[in-house]
């Protein structure tokens, strides 16, 4: 096994893991929770998938991209919630159970969106985009679904074993995953630079913003929803949008150093976003009687 491989399956692993720990701490009625909020489902569909197809396909024709560059963007509009972002959304607002209902409902609808956006995207670009779901299916499940469903059983089953392992496990999990990332990082270096400056900067910022923008206009009236709704939208699922990628343009380099720079830029454009909803709650927690 190279290097590469190995990293490749720790990162895989530590994804499934830390899915694993937050299914422990979700009770089995969170993972229902839109079926008593179908607004708030559709809103949602709406905001991650649609609105960010299209913002996608208007990049791809607005900036002269690389054509894998192209590929890479449309698939990340494809791709659902990252397994990695449901902390990060309780802690801007969200509730729980909305949060993982988020995060389990775009990885369910996403067998069926994957599929559907590849075909709108074979009539928009003639025989450009291709997109298979069979070759995505162990990713989607072995990421977000399976993961979850069985840390929502182990919790049912042994609710004191829960509180036992959860805790190490998300700290072995959260280890393997950020020494993974930093090899990765470290070994697409010199691609990041390579395209940075030929508009991929531009256009996967202009992608990241826009999220933002759509999540939080589409999120409804309540200011925690709106966070949430926001962060998710604006977030996508690398491993998933890293298989389209390969699918599309097999061994292309483009493709995982755009999708680099996308998560590095998630991160970075959203910090004042939270930062600004953070002090927005904070001010109505205040105000409230």
């Amino acid at each position: 096994m190279t290097l590469a491989e190995l990293v490749l399956l720790a990162l895989k692993a530590s994804i499934a893991l830390l899915v694993f720990t937050i299914g422990l701490g979700t009770a089995p009625k969170e993972l229902t929770y839109f079926f008593r909020h179908p607004g708030q489902l559709v809103r949602s569909l709406v905001s991650m998938n649609l609105a960010m197809l299209v913002i996608a396909v208007l990049i791809v024709l607005i900036f002269p991209l690389h054509p894998a560059v192209e590929v890479t963007l449309v698939a990340l509009a494809l791709s659902p919630v990252p397994p990695i972002l449901p902390k990060k959304l309780v802690k801007a607002g969200g509730g729980h159970d909305y949060v993982m209902a988020l995060l389990f409902s775009a990885a369910l609808f996403a067998l069926i969106s994957i599929p559907l956006g590849g075909l709108i995207l074979d009539a928009i670009f003639p025989a450009k985009i291709r997109i298979p779901l069979g070759p995505l299916l162990p990713v989607l499940l072995g990421t977000v679904i399976v993961p979850t469903i069985t840390g929502v059983v182990v919790r049912v089953l042994a609710p004191k074993v829960t509180e036992r392992i959860d805790g190490p496990l998300a700290a072995v999990a959260t280890g393997l995953l950020l020494v993974a990332a930093a090899l990765i990082i470290f070994k697409a270096g010199p691609l990041i630079l390579a395209q940075i400056g030929n508009g991929t900067l531009a256009a996967l910022a202009a992608f990241v913003i826009l999220g933002l923008l759509v999540g939080h206009v589409l999120g409804g009236p309540t200011a925690g929803d709106r966070s949430v709704l926001a962060l998710a939208t604006a977030s996508r699922h690398p491993g998933i949008a890293m298989a389209i990628g390969h699918l599309v343009y097999p061994g292309e380099k483009a493709v995982p150093a755009a999708i680099i720079i996308y998560l590095l830029l998630s991160v970075v454009l959203s910090i004042p976003y939270v930062r600004w909803r953070k002090s927005a709650l904070d001010e109505a927690l205040v105000k409230a009687p």
